[in-house]
């Protein structure tokens, strides 16, 4: 079933939504989507083209599997935290929103690494390599938006979340994730990853990018905690290869 938004708040009043499979909103200048929170067997909702910058309504739709975002307001991929309970979303299309920032990369991995079960992003097909890749350059997230300080489309939460807390002092974070990655190194039997290596930032980075790569760090390191034997296997192996490139690479510059 194929209702407009006006169809939807008709059978609204009228008490009849549980019927209800798909939902086209495009161009309506949405910016609340509470009703969404009284469709639980929607299928397909597509929502471009609006002012939508709230997903909290959608984490009643657990029948959905496509959803159509292009162009609204989302200014944090925090928002993507309302999306992991949806158990069957298969196709997402968030393009064209301030969320996705200026780094293509690092939006699309993240997506992927909080919603591995999608099969299409942003009507591009989802591969098993951005998947394995996603589990090294994407962001964790494990906490809804609490506050926003968007610079670039990315926004930082006051929240603790796996991208790490920014208010630890730049020491302490190096030395409780040195002490977490060796514990980890430890556990698949390799060597233990030495300090000046583990920090060995060029004088000339920023402040931002310390943080940034800080942040990464920590990202992957939580998220390690959760694999079981076969998903630290694969990460190993993506280690493994990355250094690899990186060491040729230095081979070939010399």
């Amino acid at each position: 079933m194929r209702l407009s938004r006006a169809a939807v708040l008709r059978q609204a009043k009228a008490g009849a939504l549980e019927g209800v499979r798909r939902l086209n909103c495009w161009g309506s200048h949405l910016t609340d989507i509470s009703i969404c929170r009284d469709l639980p067997n929607i299928e397909v909702i597509t929502f471009s083209v609006n002012g939508i910058s709230d997903l909290e309504p959608l984490t009643r739709c657990q029948n959905l599997s496509e959803l159509y975002l292009r162009k609204n307001n989302i200014t944090s991929l925090n928002e993507l935290f309302y999306l992991k309970g949806l158990p069957r979303l298969r196709v997402l299309w968030l393009a064209e929103n301030p969320c996705c920032g200026q780094d293509p990369h690092r939006y699309r991995m993240t997506v992927l690494r909080n919603l591995p079960g999608l099969q299409k992003l942003d009507n591009q097909a989802v591969t098993e390599e951005e998947l394995s890749q996603a589990l090294v350059d994407g962001v964790e997230i494990t906490a809804p938006p609490a506050r926003r300080n968007v610079e670039n489309g990315w926004a930082e939460s006051t929240d603790s979340s796996a991208a790490g807390s920014t208010s630890e002092p730049g020491s302490e974070l190096l030395s409780s994730s040195l002490e977490e990655a060796n514990k980890i190194q430890e556990e698949l039997g390799m060597k233990a990853v030495p300090r000046d290596k583990y920090s060995s930032f060029s004088p000339r980075e920023t402040d931002c990018n310390r943080k940034k790569r800080n942040n990464v760090l920590n990202a992957i390191l939580l998220l390690m905690k959760e694999l079981d034997v076969e998903g630290l296997e694969i990460i190993q192996q993506t280690v493994t290869r990355r250094l690899q490139a990186f060491q040729k690479k230095e081979l070939q510059e010399e």
